[in-house]
């Protein structure tokens, strides 16, 4: 298309002003116009030292003899200089093999990793999904930790269940999803958990436990951290709150701490993610009246200044009606 425009205004400024204001390149255009010669391909001579095809002959009879069969080039190489021969150097004979057979290649079997798809879980209702995590508190002196166990529900934010520990341990994680089980009330193939691969999540208690309760269970892959977004945000909202320390003092200053934020987090805290909601109010029902006692305000507003509101009148964020990990990408039209 550019060398179409420069053919055009070629004949009345030249075409060094015509590629220049079109942004062309000058070389490539006439590179194109008149392209060089195909040249003919010429097979490569040998040179004058390459080994001759006996000498080839002898290094892979040498390679493939029983004697050598599973011996590295190296070693054939310097077992046969130690008997005084020298056949070639080691980087031939590597080139040959790799010439002749491809027998350079890792001949034991190897490991594979099966291929992990990535998790899509949809909840469009409380109980539906559940996400849990583990996250390390800094104790009162360097490389002392306490692990806070918290079990989110994905569709509300609210934590259904949160322990802080000395430990990560699966009869400790075992034993909270337990209790929140019983606690939500949830029956049989209500509920999903997610987690990530941590030894915990991936343990034999979690698993028959979940099993037992007839809860199906999900997985991040591997070294994808995004797999799991709504635990790792929820740390991060406890962790960059202004007075979380630095380090803490004892366990029961970490539980102390926690149970403050959790209650912050669950009645105060407007999560942007569930319209501007309490988790609280949305995990248990009330989000509705919510929106409605907004609207209502919202309305009395615009009816007594209805100039300050230019393009429309004033809305509550809507409601929350699906979360989703991992979303699904909307599937293109096939072509015709």
């Amino acid at each position: 298309m550019i060398d179409q425009a420069v053919i055009e205004i070629e004949p009345l400024v030249g075409i060094l002003p015509a590629c220049r204001a079109l942004g062309a390149s000058r070389a490539s255009l006439y590179r194109r116009r008149s392209p060089p010669p195909a040249r003919a391909s010429v097979p490569r001579r040998r040179p004058g030292r390459a080994l001759s095809d006996e000498e080839r002959a002898a290094v892979l009879e040498q390679l493939h003899s029983p004697r050598f069969q599973d011996a590295s080039p190296a070693e054939v190489w310097a077992t046969l200089l130690d008997e005084g021969i020298y056949l070639a150097s080691q980087r031939t004979m590597y080139r040959i093999l790799a010439a002749e057979y491809g027998g350079v290649t890792e001949r034991r079997a190897q490991l594979t990793h099966p291929p992990y798809a990535a998790p899509e879980l949809l909840a469009e209702r409380p109980n539906e999904i559940w996400s849990w995590d583990i996250s390390k508190l800094k104790g009162p002196a360097k490389w002392t930790y306490y692990y806070l166990y918290v079990i989110l529900d994905v569709y509300s934010r609210y934590a259904v269940g949160w322990t802080v520990q000395h430990r990560e341990n699966a009869h400790l994680a075992k034993a909270l999803i337990g209790q929140a089980c019983e606690q939500q009330n949830i029956v049989r193939g209500q509920l999903t958990v997610h987690a990530d691969r941590g030894p915990a999540m991936t343990s034999k208690p979690v698993a028959f436990l979940l099993a037992d309760l007839g809860v199906l269970r999900s997985h991040n892959r591997p070294y994808t951290s995004t797999d799991n977004p709504y635990s790792e945000s929820q740390f991060k909202t406890m962790k960059y709150r202004p007075g979380f320390p630095a380090r803490f003092d004892h366990i029961d200053h970490a539980r102390a701490f926690c149970r403050d934020f959790f209650g912050w987090y669950h009645h105060a805290h407007r999560h942007a993610g569930i319209g501007l909601m309490t988790p609280h109010d949305v995990h248990h029902g009330h989000a509705p009246a919510v929106h409605a006692a907004r609207t209502t305000v919202l309305d009395a507003a615009y009816a007594a200044t209805p100039e300050r509101f230019v393009r429309h009148p004033p809305r509550p964020p809507a409601l929350p009606t699906a979360a989703y990990i991992n979303k699904p990408k909307p599937e293109e039209p096939a072509a015709h």
